[in-house]
């Protein structure tokens, strides 16, 4: 039974980066904050 919990937990948790992540991307926030010269991709 605790292991369910703490999978449960961890999904939760999981989840809740992934949708800030998602959310930051379509606000067009990025890792590298204004200086994209920081970013190995650069500027997207």
């Amino acid at each position: 039974m605790a292991t369910w919990i703490v999978g449960g937990a961890l999904l939760v948790i999981v989840g809740a980066i992934v949708y800030k992540m998602i959310k930051d991307k379509k606000a067009n926030k990025n890792s590298c904050g204004c200086d994209c010269s920081n970013c190995a991709g650069g500027c997207h």
